[in-house]
């Protein structure tokens, strides 16, 4: 059974981000909150990790799984980043938005998919910020439910259904049901690939 711990992302207690940690470093599976819904996680260097979360989702292995970064420079390491990227990562993000990017080298070849893309989060979160900082790396990012069923937002389903399967959950209370927008950035070219939560009209704006 995995452990709870409630955090407060007003008022985030090092210890408890340690903790968490420490569980990412050996290897653990976490479910934690993001600026969208709660997310599975796991160090993206960590391919028994990723797998295990493959099992988890019911997912099929060769559909690609989106990671958070620190930052933008952060992303440069494992996306590439045209002028035309940079300017509307900076602008939006931290944010509820996914990018679809070119994929580098530096990127493990599992959460790559076949034309070699990436999709990359900044969220806009004291939790994940803090997660990702310690890390030093960047945290796994796909949503806390099998891949077939409804996204769990109510700690108390968290608990129940994933539970017994996670190493830890990061709770703080119930959040809405709103997954991140997906925006493709491919040849500079922007396409809403999943509308979610976040005001797409930075999109329309730079696209005409």
């Amino acid at each position: 059974m995995s452990t709870i711990l409630s955090v407060d992302p007003q008022h985030l207690r090092g210890r408890l981000i340690h903790r968490a940690t420490e569980a990412l470093e050996a290897g653990g599976v976490i479910v934690y909150p993001t600026d969208t819904v709660y997310g599975i996680g796991c160090d993206i260097t960590n391919k028994n990790a990723i797998e295990r979360i493959q099992r988890i989702k019911g997912r099929d292995a060769k559909k690609p799984m989106s990671f958070v970064c620190a930052d933008v420079a952060d992303i440069s390491t494992y996306a590439q980043v045209s002028k035309f990227a940079f300017r509307l990562l900076k602008r939006l993000l931290p944010g509820p938005f996914t990018f679809v990017l070119p994929a580098t080298k530096e990127t493990p070849r599992v959460l790559r998919s076949k034309q070699k893309t990436v999709g990359v989060r900044i969220p806009d979160h004291s939790v994940t910020t803090a997660l990702v900082q310690q890390l030093g790396r960047p945290l796994l990012s796909t949503s806390a439910n099998r891949s077939t069923e409804d996204v769990l937002t109510d700690p108390v389903d968290l608990e129940r259904e994933l539970g017994p399967q996670v190493d830890m959950i990061l709770e703080c209370g119930i959040l809405p049901v709103q997954p991140s927008t997906v925006v493709s950035l491919l040849d500079d070219e922007i396409q809403i690939l999943r509308q979610g939560k976040g005001d797409i009209s930075a999109f329309v704006e730079d696209a005409s």
